[in-house]
C-alpha cells in the first residue's frame, strides 16, 4: 500500500469515526428531550455545588472589591 492509499484509508476510518461520534451526541441529545426530567439525587446535589460554587465567587469578589477600595486613596 502507497502512501496516498495510507493517506487515503486514515481520512475515510477519521470521518467515519467522526459521524458516529455526532450520531451518538444526537442520540443522546434526543434522548435528554425526550426523557421525563427527573431530579435525582445526583442532579440536586450538582445543583447544590453548583449555587454554592456561585456564592463563593460572589462573596470573593465583593471581597477585592472592597478591598480595593479601602487601598484607594
Amino acid at each position: 500500500m502507497n502512501t496516498q492509499d495510507q493517506a487515503r484509508k486514515i481520512a475515510t476510518e477519521e470521518r467515519l469515526a467522526d459521524e458516529q461520534l455526532k450520531q451518538n451526541m444526537l442520540n443522546r441529545a434526543e434522548e435528554e428531550v425526550e426523557a421525563p426530567s427527573a431530579n435525582t439525587p445526583t442532579q440536586e446535589k450538582s445543583r447544590e455545588s453548583t449555587a454554592q460554587q456561585r456564592e463563593k465567587g460572589k462573596h470573593l469578589q465583593e471581597t477585592m472589591q472592597d478591598r480595593a477600595e479601602a487601598n484607594t486613596p
